[in-house]
Formats: C-alpha cells, sequence, structure tokens
C-alpha cells in the first residue's frame, strides 16, 4: 500500500464502501448491550491501512457507544501487517491533516492503540472484542500457493491452478474466523464488507466494462514481449488475493458441520452492492478525459505497485525497478486517454454482520 497518508487519499471508492456500511455497523452495535457491561468497550478495524477510509465510521461508532453510555471508556484498536504505515495512521487520528476532524477532538475517554499483527493470527485475548469490522481487506491470502501461468490474478487463473488457490482461500477464511470467534465476547459482532464474486459474476474492475485485471496482465505481458521485463519476472508476477463467491463466504458460518459454526460464529447477514467508481462518475459528468486518466489510474497503483514492483528480479538497480514500473502505470494512463469507454474501477463486496453466541 501506498505511504504517508496517500492510500486514503487516492482511494476515494474504498471510503465509499466503508461509509456504505454505516448502516450496517449501528444495526448491529443496537444489539450490544453497550451500557450493562463493565469494563471498556473495545473495537477493532482489521486491515486498517492508513485509518483514513473507515475515520467516518469509527467517529459513528464511538459517538454511538458514547450516546448509550455517556462514562464507559472506549479502545480503538487499529490492526494490519508490521509494515503498514502507522505513521500516517496516528498523524490522522490525533488532527494531523487539516481535511479530516478526528473524533477525538469530540469524545474523550477514547484511547487508541494499534496492532502490527496479522489478522491470520489472535489479535486480542480470548473474549475481549466487543465489536470489530473489515473493509476491503480480506481477499489478501496469507500467502500465494503456487503460480498463475498466463495471468496475474486468480480471476485468471484455470484449472488446478486455480482449484489450488481456491483451497488455500477457503482455508484462510476459516483461519480469519477462528481468530475472530476466540476474540469475541459472547454477544459481540463483526462486520466486514470483502471484495467477492457476485451472483452475477461480477468483481472488482469487472462490471461490464473493460476487466481491469486482464488489462494489468496484457500490459505487464507486453513489457516481457519487448524484452523490457525477462520471462521468468512475468511467470512469478501474481496477486496474492482471491475473490469468494457468496456461497464461499457464507458456508463455514451456516454450516453446523463447520469449525467455525461449531466456534459460535452465527451469519446474521450478507448481501451484495456495488459500489461505482468515483473517478469513471466524475468523467461520467464533466468529460474531463486527461483528468480521468492522470486520477483513476493512481487509485489502482496504490494497492496494485507492490505486486508488480516486488516481482521485479531484485538483481536489477533499484532506478531501473522503479523505472520499469513507472513505465508500466504510464502505459495504463495512455490506454486510458486514448480510448477511455469502459474503464472503471467499480466496487463489488458481500457486506456481513456476524455476532458470537
Amino acid at each position: 500500500m501506498w505511504g504517508g497518508g496517500d492510500y486514503s487519499l487516492h482511494t476515494i471508492g474504498a471510503k465509499h464502501v466503508i461509509d456504505n456500511t454505516g448502516e450496517l455497523a449501528l444495526e448491529a452495535l443496537d444489539a450490544i448491550d453497550v451500557a450493562g457491561q463493565a469494563g471498556s468497550f473495545q473495537l477493532a478495524d482489521f486491515g486498517a491501512a492508513d485509518g483514513g477510509t473507515s475515520i467516518d465510521l469509527v467517529r459513528r461508532i464511538i459517538g454511538n457507544v458514547r450516546a448509550r453510555a455517556p462514562s464507559r471508556a472506549i479502545c480503538m484498536t487499529y490492526t494490519d501487517l508490521p509494515r503498514n504505515d502507522y505513521s500516517a495512521l496516528f498523524n490522522l487520528v490525533h488532527g494531523g491533516r487539516p481535511d479530516v476532524k478526528s473524533y477525538l477532538e469530540e469524545h474523550d475517554n477514547v484511547f487508541v492503540y494499534a496492532s502490527g499483527t496479522s489478522f491470520y493470527l489472535p489479535i486480542f485475548p480470548a473474549q475481549t472484542l466487543d465489536f470489530g469490522f473489515s473493509a476491503t481487506a480480506m481477499h489478501w491470502l496469507s500467502r500465494l500457493p503456487g503460480r498463475i501461468t498466463d495471468h496475474v490474478h486468480a480471476v485468471g487463473a484455470s484449472g488446478e491452478e486455480l482449484e489450488v488457490i481456491r483451497g488455500h482461500a477457503l482455508a484462510d477464511w476459516e483461519t480469519i474466523l477462528l481468530n475472530r470467534a476466540l476474540e469475541l465476547k459472547p454477544g459481540g459482532r463483526l462486520v466486514m464488507s470483502n471484495f467477492c464474486i457476485d451472483e452475477q459474476g461480477r468483481y472488482l474492475g469487472n462490471t461490464g466494462g473493460v476487466n481491469m485485471f486482464d488489462t494489468f496482465n496484457r500490459l505487464w505481458r507486453g513489457l516481457a514481449e519487448d524484452g523490457t521485463i525477462s520471462e521468468a519476472e512475468y511467470q512469478i508476477t501474481a496477486f496474492p488475493q482471491f475473490y469468494k463467491t457468496v456461497e464461499e463466504y457464507c458456508a463455514p458460518l451456516t454450516d453446523p458441520g463447520s469449525v467455525v459454526h461449531q466456534a459460535g460464529l452465527r451469519l446474521e447477514s450478507a448481501q451484495t452492492r456495488v459500489v461505482p467508481c468515483p473517478y469513471a462518475a466524475r468523467f461520467a459528468e464533466d468529460a474531463n478525459l486527461e483528468r480521468f486518466a492522470v486520477s483513476y489510474v493512481p487509485t489502482l497503483r496504490t494497492w496494485s505497485e507492490t505486486v508488480f514492483s516486488n516481482s521485479l528480479d531484485a538483481a536489477r538497480p533499484e532506478q531501473e525497478r522503479r523505472d520499469i514500473v513507472e513505465r508500466f502505470y504510464r502505459s495504463y494512463v495512455d490506454l486510458v486517454r486514448a480510448d477511455p469507454t469502459g474503464h472503471a474501477m467499480d466496487y463489488v463486496h458481500i457486506y456481513m454482520v456476524v455476532s458470537k453466541v
């Protein structure tokens, strides 16, 4: 992910997804006896990045808890990988960005923490978490279990290669849920919005126009064909991601025989929604092609750049690797500039509410 606070500045759509979760989150929160419990109210954002996309939802949740339990302490924990940009996160939360108002300015007795532990591991002691949420994060795999020969993403995989990744992804999902089952208090809630393949076969960047991941693959493949990168570098390039279907997301929570169900997690609701690409929506209104081309591609770059950069041979000089990556994304901008028709990164998510019995 981009650092320095640039991630949330260039991912307006991701914030729209989280804002779209607000009513579900507050309804789930209403099911928790906030005022009748002792101790602090423990709240977590799993996969928080720099905190900018979720800050308004956190503000709404904290405001709800404070209204119902005026004297109860609230502990807000942001979790992500150790290399996450926590400096930007704390700068944001403590009022360091003039365009964002911090909830710490609105409420007393609120304490903010961060954990550099992956959500593939336990993060909180058993039965201490009241409410957790996660957005656009749990499609990342714990590792890539195999290669994708002719593509850069699992959406372009097939046959045995696809099934290997699918099996690993389903096991990863089970691991995530089992850890949350351990951490949640009885009666606690999880609200999650994750990338998915919806009932119509749509997924991120593939909602009827130009397929974003096919474009990534075509442009990266082109660099291999013209000798800019080696065939070996192309072959090892793959996003460690998997987009599950609705059935794959829900099965561990609805099957009484699953270890997740036996651990106490229950599915309260699940629905898919598509949040339109804000850059494509603005272009449809103002027809400013240049602004669209130079703003749309950076939102793709915020979360994809490391995949392509890290696939380049480490023996290459650093500046050479940077130049290759710049050329790659510049070619995407040029492609959009030449013909913007169909380019959009619409967000396709499954919105889930999960409880702990």
